[in-house]
């Protein structure tokens, strides 16, 4: 994951410095097999930029709500 501090997560966001609270997964599917996920962390003021991001390049993406752990999904915080 990106972020400044491993023990307060922040926004993958360049330059934001605010604390994260979602979770952004994606893959490129030209470069990433289908087990590949590539992780991001989004303030609430730039959740929907980095998702809008990654969709505008059809990147299959999954956005959940909280800092989801590597390797778990939103499925596993229910």
């Amino acid at each position: 994951m990106i972020g400044l501090d491993p023990q307060i997560p922040t926004c993958s966001r360049a330059g934001c410095p605010e604390p994260a609270t979602w979770t952004i997964r994606w893959r490129n599917p030209r470069i990433h097999t289908g087990d590949r996920r590539k992780t991001w962390l989004a303030c609430d003021a730039h959740v929907g930029y980095l998702r809008d991001f990654l969709a505008a390049r059809d990147f299959p993406l999954e956005v959940a709500a909280g800092v989801v752990p590597d390797g778990a999904s939103a499925e596993d915080r229910a």
